[in-house]
């Protein structure tokens, strides 16, 4: 009886339930469709570093590092506004936090140092920066930074003068002296490598190691971290590329033991399999990153994974000016190749893929314009959305983690 009971009113309270439920206002639904609202979940923040050196805005001085909001639905960009001035911030990582982003100034001269490492201050949900302090760079015309994975220690690439060098970070974020620096030394056949040019320094997954590569030795150095002391000092190795190929920049598998690099001066990706005890790098393959051309045309940039590590990208620049693709086989780590996607400006030097991987975004150097692809998250295919955005000689994307 107790049971027939309660099923009769079971509708009744279902009913009454669903009734209590807030319904979506079709008013506000037709907005968020039209793009005027949206939820804050649905916004990332973009910074856009630049060359910015020499160049004034109607207000002054042009600030250098801009920030943008991303409509996470869409793709398309709105500018927030940007940094204080700063000159060249040619590269940029941000804290784990969201809290602190710092950036190279990529300055220097033949005669000594020059170059700088800058720290700023996120605010107002990282709208809105406040500059905290600079540091020399240990060299000329640094092109890369990055954070350990602790946060507490930033590594810096000087191209000019071939050197790398690890800074403390203070708890308030500043930066301090350089606690190690290390200098490069040699040469390669290519007319571009007569010297050691340091372009690259980067963190295992794992806070292990940390690899420099060197585009004018054909080297990738491998080192061990301090963590307490923050000295670099040789792992024991360092893998040595194809000659004359430039190594520049580093990606590493998100859940595999598996690296590539991508290499300026001939234009390939060089595929190594990453030895967790030792830091090791084994090559297994290589791939062009142009076909039917001269790689040397090629003068690759940049180099990313997707955040599910089943697709590859690299910039070419030069003549070429697009986007090389490739699958990843998850099992192997062999690169395929999937084409290229024209990136309809000039000089792609630096490019990003979103948290979550939808969309890729590249920035075009000397056509001034950063352009926004949707990644076909079947084939790996980069689809054109239509969407440009207008900045000074980009050349660093990073979002807000």
């Amino acid at each position: 009886m107790r049971v027939y009971r309660f099923l009769k009113v079971l509708p009744l309270c279902v009913a009454v339930f669903l009734s209590c439920k807030p319904a979506t206002s079709p008013v506000n639904q037709a907005s968020a469709d039209q793009g005027d609202t949206y939820p804050p979940d649905s916004v990332k923040i973009l910074y856009v570093g630049t060359y910015n050196e020499g160049e004034d805005t109607a207000g002054g001085q042009a600030p250098g590092i801009l920030i943008f909001e991303m409509d996470q639905r869409s793709g398309r960009l709105t500018r927030m506004g940007g940094s204080p001035h700063i000159i060249n911030p040619s590269y940029l990582v941000i804290s784990a936090n969201g809290q602190r982003l710092y950036a190279v100034n990529e300055t220097g001269n033949e005669s000594s140092p020059s170059g700088m490492i800058s720290a700023f201050r996120l605010t107002s949900r990282g709208t809105q920066m406040e500059f905290i302090n600079s540091v020399p760079s240990q060299g000329n015309y640094p092109c890369y930074i990055t954070l350990d994975r602790t946060g507490r220690m930033a590594l810096c690439a000087n191209y000019g003068s071939g050197t790398v060098a690890a800074f403390p970070v203070m708890n308030d974020g500043s930066v301090g002296k350089a606690s190690s620096t290390i200098q490069h030394t040699g040469k390669g056949p290519h007319p571009n490598q007569k010297a050691a040019h340091a372009h690259m320094i980067i963190q295992s997954p794992h806070n292990q190691f940390v690899y420099a590569c060197d585009l004018g030795t054909d080297n990738i150095f491998i080192y061990k971290q301090d963590t307490t002391t923050g000295m670099l000092v040789s792992a024991g190795s360092k893998f040595k590329t194809q000659p004359g190929a430039g190594p520049r920049h580093l990606a590493f598998h998100p859940a595999k033991h598996f690296a590539y690099v991508v290499n300026e001066l001939n234009g390939t990706i060089e595929a190594m399999t990453v030895d967790s005890l030792s830091g090791k790098l084994n090559r297994f393959q290589t791939v062009p990153t142009v076909y039917g051309a001269n790689g040397s045309e090629a003068s690759c940039a940049d180099i990313h994974l997707t955040p599910s590590g089943r697709f590859l990208y690299a910039s070419n620049r030069g003549t070429v000016n697009n986007l090389a693709m490739y699958s990843v086989d998850q099992e192997t780590g062999k690169l395929a190749p999937i084409g290229h996607q024209d990136v309809k400006g000039k000089t792609p030097r630096g490019f990003v893929i979103d948290p979550t991987g939808t969309f890729l975004l590249v920035a075009n150097q000397e056509t001034n314009n950063i352009v926004t692809f949707r990644i076909d998250q079947n084939t790996g295919k980069l689809i054109d959305t239509g969407l440009e955005t207008m900045v000074s000689r980009p050349v660093c994307l990073k979002f807000l983690p």
